[in-house]
Parts: structure tokens; C-alpha cells; sequence
């Protein structure tokens, strides 16, 4: 994989799918900045990992939905690196229950978390990536923000507003030569799946035409060439890594 710049900022990336993003990116030869909010001891052993592996990492702390601690963040990341080159958007959380019984604080928490969070990195990396005329930015949507799930009408709209946004963001920054893209993933392995019983497990992959769950390599992969330069003439673009579960 080639890329022309040399850093990236994976928000929410010291578990699950930022993890492993953060570790293939790595391996292609990016300084990853690895985001956390609460939780340092993770952040700082995947920083190790990486390290010990070969690779570049560096740990910060802040809160994705806050504008003023994800600006400064990425001033902190120019300054000791000169630049960012590519952004992935992947901190979110889920707080699922039906919507007849889901307040507008479950419903703001979930969309603040997940879509807001996404508004405030885009924006901000578009401010520093013009600069230089240069830069990347992959968003992790979802396919239920595709396709919709009934007990998440939060997590659905916060994902399915992330796709549109980003369309949104691609045709603004196209002029200075700066790309958005998404990726929706599908069910993917993580320690929550892991935690299922083989006959739950089972249920989700009857509906999946390849007949098995993700891996979250899977993801990584796909990040890394949407920000690569083989991805160099894409933007705006949704790429589903969901096994054929929404095509």
C-alpha cells in the first residue's frame, strides 16, 4: 500500500475495530495517534504492541464530541508531527432499546457520540489538510445505517447521517484535493461477539451470504486502501465490508 503523507488519528482506537485498524496502518508504515477518552491502559498497550512490532504510535486523550478537545488534539498532532494526513472516524457507542421507549436523551446521546463527533473531526481536519492541499479522511458507518435495525433508530440515524455527511464533506474538500469516504461494516468479531452463544452466532450468519462473520482485518484493510494512494481518484464513495449481508 502507498501512501503520500505520514501520520494518521484514529479516534476511539484503543479496542475493537480502531485497534486493529491501528495496528495495519502502522504496519504500512503510518505514525498512528491513537484516541481514547476514559480507559488510558489499553491505548497505552496497543501503543506498545505497535511499538514493539516496528511501528510508530503515539497515545492522546479526547473526548471525539467535544469541539474544542478534538481541535486542540489535532493542533497538538500538527505540532509535533508538521501536518495530518488522514483521519479515521471511528469512536462510537450503542444504546439500544426500541424507540417507543427511547427518550431524546438516549436518542441525542447515541447521535452526539456517533454524528457529531464525525462533523467536528471532519471539519477540523479539513482545516489543517487545506493547508497543505493534501489529505484522506475514512468515516466507519454502518450497514444498519443502510439498512436499518429495529431497537437501534438511534445508532441507525447517526450512521446513516455519517454516509450522507461525508458525500457532503467529499464535494468540499475535492477542490483542495482532500477525500471523504465511508465504510459500512456488517457483523464483525469482536470481543462482544465473541462473548455470543454459538446458536446467537449462528442466527446472525444464516442471513449472510458468505456465511461468516467479519473479522475486524477485514476493516483495517479497507481503511487502509480508501486512504492510500490507490484510492487517490475516490471520494464520496460507500464501501460495504458486510459479506453480501446489504448489497
Amino acid at each position: 500500500m502507498k501512501f503520500s503523507g505520514k501520520n494518521v488519528l484514529i479516534t476511539g482506537a484503543s479496542r475493537g475495530i480502531g485497534s486493529q485498524v491501528a495496528k495495519t496502518l502502522a504496519e504500512f508504515g503510518l505514525k498512528v495517534w491513537i484516541n481514547y477518552r476514559s480507559d488510558s491502559k489499553p491505548a497505552d498497550e496497543l501503543k506498545n504492541e505497535i511499538e514493539k512490532s516496528g511501528g510508530n504510535a503515539a497515545v492522546i486523550k479526547f473526548d471525539a464530541s467535544n469541539e474544542v478537545e478534538f481541535a486542540q488534539a489535532i493542533n497538538l498532532i500538527v505540532e509535533s508531527d508538521g501536518e495530518l494526513s488522514y483521519l479515521v472516524n471511528n469512536a462510537g457507542i450503542t444504546n439500544d432499546k426500541l424507540a417507543l421507549r427511547m427518550s431524546i436523551d438516549d436518542f441525542m446521546g447515541v447521535i452526539n457520540a456517533n454524528l457529531l463527533s464525525t462533523f467536528i473531526g471532519s471539519k477540523e481536519a479539513l482545516k489543517v489538510m487545506s493547508k497543505k492541499r493534501f489529505g484522506a479522511v475514512v468515516n466507519i458507518s454502518s450497514v444498519v445505517g443502510e439498512m436499518g435495525n429495529a431497537g437501534q433508530t438511534n445508532y441507525s440515524a447517526s450512521k446513516g447521517g455519517m454516509i450522507a455527511m461525508s458525500k457532503s464533506f467529499a464535494k468540499e474538500g475535492a477542490s483542495r484535493n482532500i477525500r471523504f469516504n465511508c465504510i459500512t461494516p456488517g457483523f464483525i468479531r469482536t470481543a462482544m461477539t465473541d462473548a455470543l452463544s454459538d446458536e446467537v452466532r449462528a442466527n446472525y450468519e444464516v442471513n449472510i451470504p458468505l456465511k461468516k462473520l467479519g473479522e475486524t482485518k477485514d476493516i483495517a484493510n479497507a481503511v487502509a486502501f480508501l486512504l492510500s494512494d490507490y484510492a487517490s481518484y475516490i471520494t464520496g464513495e460507500v464501501l460495504k465490508v458486510n459479506g453480501g449481508l446489504y448489497m
